[in-house]
């Protein structure tokens, strides 16, 4: 198994209805990528200051499946529509499970 961790944080002017429409999108990614095995996501919940805006995990089978859903024109798409707009950083790390 190959797991993929992502943090997302957001602009200062970044706008809660930006914010509901990464996770609508990302959410539609299962249903179109039939290689992701496990996909959760969701935003900070506000316990602790300084924290990223948005967490993504995701688990594959490969690292060759994780390539795939990298890549995959529907990912790309959220990424490119919704995601770059409101980016302000960004951090990830893949690992073997």
């Amino acid at each position: 198994m190959f797991r993929h961790i992502v943090l997302l944080k957001w602009t200062d002017d970044a706008t809660e209805e930006q914010g509901a429409e990464v996770e609508r999108r990302l959410n539609e990614l299962p249903g179109v990528i039939p290689e992701i095995r496990s996909y959760q996501i969701g935003p900070d919940a506000g316990v602790n200051q300084g924290n990223f805006s948005f967490a993504v995990t995701a688990l594959f089978d490969s690292p060759e499946d994780y390539v795939v859903y990298r890549d995959h024109p529907a990912h790309l798409a959220v990424v490119e529509e919704c995601i770059a707009p409101i980016l302000a950083a960004r951090t990830a790390v893949q690992y073997a499970v």
